[in-house]
């Protein structure tokens, strides 16, 4: 397929994740990649995370359909696999808690009857990794997100930024960057107090 890339895994914290609610497509037709913008600029198709596995559930009532739940320093993922994601559903239906894991995935977005915008993530990939892993991944998180916070609080106090992303999440957010200084901070305490 000429053109086609893929589009690469971005690093964030699962409370970053779960406080974003933009959701959106930069083309009109249906096969389009979907995109979460958080509060701190992040623009996220796919997502890279690391953390503790610790429940794996079959919803499916026709066929295997699994929901996992994967803990951060910050708070927790939700994983969706099934029938598409074979070797994902295969992972999580032989899986014991609690292990360390990444997952390399999709972002999902469903609509709640309240209005609310619920991310989930669609793996792609997923291995079995250890604290050691996990915790280069919460590193190398918390420089990309710091990264991010200081382009954004640059931007706040000149007026100027070519990235796009930074404006529009400031303009539909207007985010308070101490709450997620201190949410890196926990993470990396976390990885330290270890």
């Amino acid at each position: 397929m000429p053109g086609y890339f893929r589009e690469i895994a971005v690093r964030m914290f699962a409370k970053e994740l779960k406080d974003s609610d933009l959701v959106y497509r930069e083309e009109e037709e249906q096969y389009a990649p979907q995109y979460v913008l958080t509060p701190t600029g992040a623009k996220a198709n796919r997502i890279l995370i690391s953390g503790v596995l610790t429940e794996v559930e079959n919803i499916g009532t026709a066929s295997e359909y699994y929901r996992a739940r994967i803990a951060d320093p910050t708070g927790t993922f939700t994983v969706y696999a099934g029938q598409y994601q074979a070797e994902a559903m295969r992972f999580l239906a032989e899986a014991e808690t609690p292990a360390f894991v990444t997952v390399v995935g999709k972002v999902t977005a469903f609509k709640a009857d309240d209005g609310n915008t619920i991310l989930s993530i669609r793996p792609e990939y997923i291995q079995k990794t250890d604290e050691k892993d996990r915790n280069l991944w919460t590193l190398e998180t918390a420089e990309k997100t710091y990264e991010r916070i200081s382009a954004a609080e640059n931007y706040l106090q000149t007026n100027e930024t070519e990235n796009e992303n930074i404006q529009n999440a400031l303009t539909h957010y207007t985010p308070e960057f101490s709450g997620y200084k201190k949410m890196i901070v926990q993470a990396l305490d976390a990885v330290l107090s270890n």
